[in-house]
């Protein structure tokens, strides 16, 4: 099937044939607009999972083991029990049977981050599991009557070091049912010939998951059936995998989730919603679950470490002979994310030879996840890092390195680019920075007590578009029309965007069109994560807006301007439709609508396979450039400056993909110079489980950020556009270490980038 896709003529793949929205380049397609929810959440209008109000409902609070590995030995509820308000404490004595959550890629809509049993048993599978689930009357008393619960374990022999789970062994990675593990021709070798060679070890540590929103849910049971308020990036998903977990039909599981308070990977499935609806199913009211921050910490998984190998042989003239990027990360069984960090070396380079791996060392931890970019955020940093390193010790300027290892085409599959302008994006965005001051000379400029670097770095992610992307497109007579589909909004502007698009397909205002998502009644089995989701939605509509063209046509039989036409003639104008090189053969919905005798119109349909992915090597690129200070005496670096230059495709909002680009680029910074899970291993215990202990950066972390693009319709994608959502997170961290080998002299291969490295 895949070599049938890569050999197929380009007319018989999805994006074969340009989405003919490319072709405006004027009106609502890359105009500037503001988000159309952002005066509902000014005004507090905007309602939260955790804000749902339900008569009757109870609060609820989980207690948390803390042992590794082992049992529950004793468990003491009765003062809980006890309490004023409490209504119920569940444990695994009194717990409703369930099945395992269906863990993530295992099934087209299973979504759960691990597939342990959960509270079935005594047994404890990692230091932070919860053991018990108390529901009061109020928060106040189910956090009171929670610590009251008292336990002991029968503790076993766990693995939670790093190293100690290595010494055991590892084992061959695999993402998205694919090995992480590639050679072409014998790398090794070819290093150990190559006339210049540069071999580094980088490590990052584990990251948690901390979006500004608690993870939440307010649930309630109608007999068999569950409605759901949650707060996901996966609605459908979410429906179905919890049908599995207590054994009911998909449609008895209702999952409504209209506003999300930012995921980045994390806002699937977990134990949280599953007890809570556990728990609700026992007392027979609703429930209101929000994780604290600490239970964040101890339910929801987050990036686990690495430890990565990369070895750069190069020949006399500056071309890759030899690309190295092997290393092993740590991950649990229960889980299916090895943290890829070979995913962004595999397009972004020509080289001779390859070899790729990821190894894996398995914990008795809590299970990892997705978190933004899952493998480029710190494989870019290792790669991009030994780039520089390289560059610096055969005395070639980073950019012109890069540039002149640009591939013609997928180095690892030899499929053609779809659109890859990466050094545009280079040239300019070098110039606007001013690279050309840089000295490249380590240490030389200095400003009072600060030294001050440049450092630059290589940005990639690559295109995805998942399957099952269904949506439904209904038009009134009135002129409106509503497009629905299970989409999400987590503040990417997804609602705002997908408006615009769908006015402009449309050929109406945006006033006129309602979009509606974020339920899962809604068409679609669509994944806001793997920045695909405004390909799906795309895809989707675009798909929907054939068959609107298709019947609108037949309604419009042989009286109208519009007779004798085919849906591929046709664009919608004016509100309307009309013959595309000739907008004098036009007709209003409304007066088709009218002569059919119908207030109505309504289809669906549903998106081609994402075939497009393999036949075209698609990705989104960009430049990163940043100005750091480091502090002579007390060796604080300090970001001054930062630039992205990126080349994404189409930008259809530049106001809501500017925020996108700069929310990724700060949590980059994050990852490069504050964020770190302290992990105690001796008992597997998360140490710094709060924002007081785990720093994100703040505002007076973050620098003026400059955003720029190429804005090249990428041809072969819907809309001409790729994802944004993660690439901005890519080669941040690179960039500031590279910043710092500039200001210092120090080379910095451990991240975060903190003072004690520095001094």
């Amino acid at each position: 099937m895949q070599k049938a896709v890569e050999l197929a003529p380009d007319r018989l793949i999805p994006g074969g044939r340009p989405d003919p929205l490319i072709r405006q380049q004027h009106g609502l397609i890359g105009a500037s607009i503001s988000r159309i929810d952002g005066p509902v959440k000014v005004r507090g209008a905007a309602r939260f999972a955790a804000e749902v109000p339900l008569p009757g409902m109870l609060y609820a609070a989980l207690a948390y083991g803390t042992v590794a590995k082992g049992r529950i030995a004793t468990l003491d509820t009765g003062a809980a029990e006890r309490a004023p308000g409490v209504a119920l404490v569940m444990t695994h004595r009194n717990a409703p049977r369930m099945k395992p959550m269906p863990l993530f890629m295992t099934a087209p809509k299973a979504t759960g981050g691990n597939d342990l049993p959960i509270m079935q048993d005594d047994r404890i599978y990692w230091n932070g599991q919860a053991i018990a689930v108390v529901l009061a009357d109020t928060q106040e008393q189910a956090d009171h009557a929670v610590a009251l619960i008292e336990a002991t374990y029968e503790a076993e022999p766990a693995v939670v070091g790093f190293a100690e789970a290595r010494a055991q062994g590892t084992e061959p990675g695999m993402f998205m049912g694919q090995p992480l593990k590639m050679e072409i021709g014998d790398a090794e070798a070819a290093f150990k010939a190559a006339h210049h060679r540069l071999e580094a070890t980088y490590t990052t540590p584990r990251h948690n998951h901390n979006p500004i929103e608690l993870h939440a849910a307010t649930l309630a049971w109608d007999g068999d059936a569950l409605t759901i308020h949650d707060a996901t990036q996966a609605v459908a998903h979410t429906a179905w995998s919890v049908a599995q977990i207590f054994s009911l039909d998909e449609s008895q599981v209702h999952v409504s989730s209209p506003y999300v308070g930012g995921g980045f990977g994390s806002k699937t499935l977990w134990d949280h919603q599953v007890l809570a609806a556990a728990a609700a199913k026992l007392a027979g009211r609703p429930v209101r679950i929000v994780l604290s921050r600490e239970g964040v910490f101890r339910l929801v998984g987050g990036r686990s470490l690495t430890e990565q190998r990369v070895a750069l042989g190069v020949s006399e003239d500056g071309r890759f002979d030899a690309m190295i990027h092997t290393g092993t990360v740590s991950m649990t069984r229960h889980n299916a994310l090895p943290e890829p960090f070979i995913q962004g070396t595999k397009g972004a380079y020509a080289s001779k030879t390859f070899k790729l791996d990821v190894e894996v060392a398995y914990l008795d931890a809590l299970a990892n996840t997705f978190m933004r970019a899952p493998g480029e955020a710190v494989g870019t940093f290792a790669m991009e890092s030994a780039i520089d390193e390289l560059a610096h010790q055969i005395g070639v300027d980073p950019i012109e390195l890069r540039l002149r290892n640009e591939p013609e085409k997928d180095p690892i599959s030899g499929a053609p680019f779809s659109s890859r302008h990466i050094v545009e994006a280079y040239r300019s965005g070098a110039e606007r920075f001013g690279w050309a001051r840089r000295d490249p000379v380590p240490g030389t400029r200095r400003e009072g007590e600060w030294l001050v670097g440049m450092g630059v770095a290589s940005s990639t992610y690559p295109y995805n578009r998942m399957p099952g992307g269904a949506a439904r497109i209904r038009l009134g007579q009135d002129g409106r029309a509503t497009v629905s589909i299970a989409a999400h909004e987590m503040g990417m502007g997804t609602a705002t965007a997908q408006t615009q698009v769908a006015a402009a397909r449309l050929g109406l205002a945006m006033a006129d069109v309602d979009f509606r998502y974020g339920d899962s009644s809604l068409p679609g089995v669509v994944l806001a994560g793997g920045s695909q989701q405004t390909a799906s939605i795309g895809a989707a509509v675009m798909a929907a807006h054939a068959a609107l063209l298709t019947e609108l046509l037949r309604l419009a039989g042989n009286d109208s301007p519009l007779a004798g036409l085919s849906a591929d003639e046709v664009e919608g104008r004016d509100g309307g439709l009309a013959k595309r090189d000739d907008p004098t053969r036009h007709e209003t919905y409304a007066s088709i609508l009218a002569r059919a005798g119908r207030d109505e119109v309504s289809v669906e349909a549903e998106g081609p396979p994402p075939l497009e992915t393999q036949h075209w090597s698609m990705h989104s690129h960009g430049a990163m450039f940043c100005e750091v200070r480091v502090n002579a005496v007390t060796g604080e670096p300090r970001v001054s400056r930062f630039l992205g230059s990126f080349d994404c495709g189409r930008i259809l909002n530049p106001k809501t993909a500017a925020s996108q680009f700069r929310g990724g680029i700060i949590m980059g910074l994050g990852l490069a110079l504050t964020e770190e899970t302290f992990f105690d291993e001796r008992s597997g215990r998360v140490m710094n489980p709060s924002l007081a202990e785990y720093h994100v950066p703040v505002q007076l972390d973050v620098p003026r950020i400059e955003v720029m693009w190429t804005d090249i319709p990428d041809p072969h994608a819907p809309m001409g556009a790729r994802g944004i959502g993660e690439i901005g997170i890519t080669g941040v961290g690179a960039a500031v270490a590279n910043a710092v080998f500039n200001a210092t002299g120090k080379r910095v291969r451990d991240l975060p980038i903190t003072l004690d490295k520095l001094m």
